[in-house]
């Protein structure tokens, strides 16, 4: 008797699994998978010479807000500048590049000012820069690159002169001489001071592009 309940017993337990076995199962949901973000890819504005210059307003080092507007009429030069770029300090420390140029035409309603483009650099770094420099013009911050990517700038220094009619009259590099060695067989030559000079005397920019120098701009992403 004890037996036969036994095998009863075993027929059942092997039944239940078969059932169970022959269940249909839910499938199983997919893992959910991150769609790729790729990075946003900001291109760069190249503007040529004869555009008209894009339009701007930045903060200087000491809260001075300074508009392209702001000298309507007169001839600016901006400046890509870096301090701790050493293309751009050798402008500053071994030669006076640029402050002898701002000066010798500061009166001849020429407007010169430096932008700083530096992601990581602040407004204090600025007024460092200027007063180690006894700078008679204005460092504006522009650390989130946007007035540097609408005008292409591309290196410290690289220089932009707008002229009067506000179109961009020269664009690139401060002369033809990377820290102060020109190519070979070549004498060097300031290509800012020398367009300053022929839009001051009513002449045709006659160099209106060239390639600028330095260190790339460490834009922000």
């Amino acid at each position: 008797m004890k037996k036969t309940i036994f095998t009863m017993l075993a027929v059942l337990a092997v039944s239940a699994v078969v059932l169970s076995g022959c269940k249909s199962k839910e499938p199983e949901p997919e893992p959910e998978v991150e769609p790729e973000v790729k990075p946003e890819v900001k291109p760069v504005v190249e503007p040529q010479a004869g555009k008209t210059a894009p339009a701007f307003t930045l903060n200087s080092f000491d809260g001075t807000a300074i508009s392209l507007s702001d000298y309507t009429g007169k001839i600016v030069v901006l400046e890509w500048l870096n301090p701790e770029c050493p293309y751009l300090r050798y402008h500053y420390e071994k030669e006076k590049t640029m402050i002898e140029l701002a000066d010798k035409y500061k009166d001849k309603d020429v407007v010169w000012l430096a932008v700083n483009s530096t992601k990581h650099l602040t407004p204090e770094t600025d007024k460092e820069f200027a007063d180690k420099h006894n700078l008679d013009y204005a460092i504006l911050s522009d650390s989130s690159g946007v007035v540097g990517r609408a005008y292409g700038a591309k290196t410290t220094p690289h220089i932009f002169i707008i002229d009067t009619d506000g179109n961009i009259a020269y664009d690139g590099g401060i002369d033809n001489a990377p820290l102060g060695i020109p190519p070979a067989g070549e004498a060097l030559i300031n290509y800012v001071d020398k367009a300053l000079a022929e839009l001051i005397d009513g002449r045709t920019v006659s160099t209106l592009n060239t390639k600028p120098y330095g260190c790339s701009v460490k834009y922000a992403n």
